[in-house]
């Protein structure tokens, strides 16, 4: 996929940069694979805001996407790779032998007419999906479980993989996109190859509007703001943000404060995503 490049005709279309969409062999989706989606604009069931910056977009159906893999030993074709608004990755729409059709995300490599398959015993190509014990070391994957039976939870987003580095006891070494290396499973399951649309990241929004067509409202800088309404607001002219360390505009800190709080699971990473813990190691 190539990245489409706008002349300077407008200030809105100067750093502008957009999808092809040459890998795209569907305009519509899948009628039985949609369900419509509700905009809540970020509140809850009392009509409170809960989720700040949210709000109006474009209206949207939600695909439903196969992250279970479950559908053992029947074989499939790739009828279509389609755009979803939802995510930042493709889908291929599936359609397997005794009928039914489904939705997975679309890997690199993967092309209309292929054939692909999920089970104990797969050929390691792009879009099949098998256990992580029956995967060989230094294997590209993603849509990987952490529980069997849950469906695939990391590495789902545009250009990611992980890589499974090696296997233990009853667990394999898999490091994710962010250099962490976690304690998986063996029993659970991941599909091959690396998700599609790798040219993401390279997309520039350009102007204000495109992110309010995403559903993403305007954020005030909290600077720009009044001491009584913000942490960091106040001062004579512009100020810095000041010490002893960045808030929220309720108080508390921000811009880099670690959130992670689960020693439950602390005993599956390996090698924290931090560099200074990488360091500790």
């Amino acid at each position: 996929m190539a990245v489409k490049v706008y002349k300077p005709k407008t200030p809105g279309t100067r750093h502008k940069t957009s999808y092809t969409f040459e890998e795209i062999t569907k305009a519509k989706p899948e009628r039985s694979l949609i369900v419509a989606k509700k905009s809540k604009a970020g509140r809850n069931m009392y009509g409170r805001v809960t989720v700040r910056h949210r709000g109006g977009g474009h209206k949207r159906h939600i695909r439903n996407v196969d992250f279970k893999r479950d559908k053992l030993e029947v074989p499939a074709t790739v009828s279509a790779i389609e755009y979803d608004p939802n995510r930042t990755a493709r889908l291929a729409l599936l359609n397997y032998a005794d009928g039914e059709k489904r939705y997975i995300l679309a890997p690199v490599g993967l092309m209309v007419g292929d054939k692909v398959l999920a089970g104990k015993e797969v050929d390691i190509r792009p879009g099949n999906s098998t256990s992580l014990a029956a995967i060989p070391v230094g294997t590209t994957i993603h849509n990987i479980e952490l529980l069997p039976g849950t469906g695939g939870q990391m590495v789902r987003s545009a250009g990611t993989s992980a890589q499974l580095l090696a296997k233990e006891g009853k667990y394999a070494h898999v490091r994710l996109p962010s250099g962490e290396v976690r304690l998986v499973l063996q029993a659970c399951q991941a599909s091959i190859g690396q998700v599609g649309n790798v040219e993401h990241s390279n997309i520039k929004l350009g102007k204000a509007g495109r992110k309010r067509h995403m559903g993403w409202r305007p954020a005030v800088r909290g600077v720009a703001m009044t001491p009584r309404d913000h942490p960091h607001g106040g001062g004579e002219g512009r100020s810095p943000i000041g010490m002893p360390s960045p808030k929220s505009p309720w108080g508390k800190p921000t811009l880099g404060k670690k959130t992670r709080h689960n020693k439950r699971t602390d005993k599956y990473i390996l090698r924290h995503r931090s560099k200074a813990k990488r360091r500790r190691k």
